[in-house]
C-alpha cells in the first residue's frame, strides 16, 4: 500500500507547492480549517496563488496569514467580512477578488471533482454575478452557466482517517472539505486521529481514500472560534 502518511504539514507540501498555484482550501469561516497545513504553506514562501474557499480566515490567522504576507493574488470566496487586510488588499487593488454565491461555490467544486466542466444555475440571475455569462431559460426561469471549480492541491481538515485516507469528519467541520477533497489533483489532509486500514467502519466513512494523496497528524488545533460570546453569570 502507498504510503500517505507524512511527519508533518512541512514534509508533506514543500515538494508539491510552487508559485502561481490553484489551492482549494475547506472550512466554513474558521470551522473545519486545516490550521497547519495553512501555517506550513505560508513557510514555504510560494507566492501568486489563487485561493479557493468560502472566506479567507481572518487577520492573523488561517488564510489571513497568507494575506498578511502577501502569498494570495486571487481568492475565490464566498464571504470575506472578517478581516480588515482582505479589505485592505481588495480596496487598494492589490488582490483579485472573485465573488461566487455560497451554494455555487460549494457546486462549482463538487462538479470539478465529479468531472462535471460547467452547469446552470439561477444563483446570481439579473446581479453582477451574471455579467458576461450564458443564460438559458429552463422551465421558464433564467438560469446563468457557471463553470465549474478544481485546483491544483487541496487542503483538508477531518476528524479522523486511516492510513488508506478514508475520512471521518466532524460535525458541521466537514462543510467544504470533502468538495475541495475532490477537486483536488494533489489533497492533502489534516486529521486529529490517525487509526489503521480496517479500522473504521465503511458505513461511517464520509470520503473514500482514493481522493486522499497525503495525511499528517494534528492531534491538539487550536480550532479559535471567531467571535465569542459568554453569557453571563445570573
Amino acid at each position: 500500500m502507498l504510503n500517505k502518511v507524512y511527519a508533518n504539514a512541512n514534509d508533506a507540501l514543500k515538494d508539491i507547492v510552487q508559485d502561481g498555484q490553484t489551492l482549494a482550501v475547506g472550512g466554513f469561516g474558521l470551522c473545519g480549517m486545516p490550521e497547519a497545513l495553512i501555517a506550513a504553506l505560508k513557510a514555504t514562501g510560494v507566492k501568486e496563488l489563487t485561493c479557493i474557499s468560502n472566506n479567507a480566515g481572518v487577520d492573523g490567522f488561517g488564510l489571513g496569514l497568507l494575506l498578511e504576507t502577501k502569498q494570495i493574488k486571487k481568492m475565490i470566496a464566498s464571504y470575506v467580512g472578517e478581516n480588515k487586510e482582505f479589505e485592505r488588499q481588495f480596496l487598494n487593488g492589490e488582490l483579485e477578488v472573485e465573488l461566487t454565491p455560497q451554494g455555487t461555490l460549494a457546486e462549482k467544486l463538487r462538479a470539478g471533482g465529479a468531472g462535471i466542466p460547467a452547469f446552470f444555475t439561477q444563483a446570481g440571475v439579473g446581479t453582477l454575478i451574471a455579467e458576461g455569462k450564458e443564460v438559458r431559460n429552463f422551465n421558464g426561469k433564467d438560469h446563468i452557466l457557471e463553470e465549474s471549480l478544481t485546483a491544483d492541491i487541496a487542503l483538508v481538515k477531518a476528524y479522523k482517517a486511516d492510513k488508506a485516507g478514508n475520512l471521518i469528519f466532524r460535525k458541521t467541520a466537514r462543510n467544504f472539505n470533502p468538495d475541495c477533497a475532490t477537486a483536488g489533483k494533489i489533497t492533502v489532509v489534516e486529521v486529529e486521529e490517525l487509526v489503521e486500514v480496517g479500522a473504521l467502519d465503511p458505513d461511517h466513512v464520509h470520503l473514500p481514500g482514493i481522493y486522499v494523496h497525503r495525511i499528517i497528524v494534528n492531534a491538539q488545533p487550536e480550532k479559535r472560534i471567531e467571535q465569542l460570546t459568554l453569557k453571563s453569570e445570573g
